[in-house]
């Protein structure tokens, strides 16, 4: 066994420029079941795509697809207020701004932009084009939300990252199981770029049996544990502080997360 994890890590040493760390979280009473296999880096899944979303952020019609939000999160014990001023676009970006301001009684506003009840969809495959913020505190996300039930689960993160951890992203997928327990399976992938620095294509291949990530066409994580099989919405957002990231540095907050465009395929017979 120690052999074959000594191997592993080297082909992962030699074939990325990341070094991945996986996770999976279980009952403490129930046995482990992560099981040794393959390199989380392979090819991207081929195939036969049509495009059935897509957004480039010019002109004006991008509003009439997506929700922009207004209202004080009430997630992890955020700090920010979500107000449409926070959303806008330039030179054909989408730009959601955050600040500190006070604003209803909250001390940072900041931006988010939903397709709820415009665009959702089942299986198929999404390529977000962003670049990230990176203060401290500063939480910026893209994700696939379920609108049916109360806790927005199953969810799936195509990608996380807070900002105090520039050159670490977050890929995961919540659920829970059929007691009603909160399951999720994750990687933690850290770069030797941080992230903010450039655009980055961040991408999730979603199947009946099967969830990948991709970051810029390449395949680095994906799991079986759990797909889910009703529709989702897309959801894109900056969240400030909470109990994940924690609060802001002291000081004036000015921060953009710039999302370039919006892609969603599916196989061809799945449309």
């Amino acid at each position: 066994m120690i052999i074959c994890i000594l191997f592993l890590s080297l082909i992962l040493s030699l074939t990325s420029d990341v070094t991945p760390e996986r996770h999976v979280e279980i009952q403490a009473d129930e046995p482990f079941p992560l099981t040794l296999r393959d390199s989380p880096l392979r090819p991207q899944v081929q195939g036969e795509w049509t495009m059935i979303f897509e957004e480039e952020f010019s002109g004006d019609a991008w509003r009439e697809k997506w929700n922009i939000q207004d209202w004080p999160a009430d997630k992890n014990e955020e700090l920010q207020y979500y107000t449409p001023d926070n959303v806008s676009t330039k030179n054909g970006y989408l730009v959601l701004s955050s600040k500190s301001e006070r604003y209803k009684g909250r001390q940072y506003t900041s931006g988010a932009v939903t397709t709820e009840g415009l665009f959702e969809f089942t299986y198929g495959k999404v390529e977000i084009r962003a670049k990230l913020p990176s203060s401290k505190g500063v939480f910026p996300a893209l994700w696939l939300v379920n609108s049916e039930t109360g806790d927005w689960l199953p969810e799936i993160d195509v990608m996380e990252n807070i900002g105090q951890e520039p050159n670490t992203l977050y890929f995961v997928i919540h659920w829970k199981d059929d007691q009603g327990v909160q399951k999720r399976d994750y990687l933690t992938y850290t770069g030797k770029e941080a992230f903010h620095e450039h655009f980055h294509t961040y991408g999730m291949i979603w199947e009946k049996d099967r969830v990948s990530w991709t970051l810029d066409g390449v395949v680095v994580f994906e799991t079986t544990s759990f797909s889910p099989d009703l529709p989702l919405f897309l959801y894109m957002n900056t969240a400030i502080g909470g109990t994940w990231p924690g609060d802001p540095e002291p000081g004036d907050l000015n921060e953009e997360f710039l999302i370039d465009y919006v892609r969603v395929y599916q196989h061809r017979g799945e449309e």
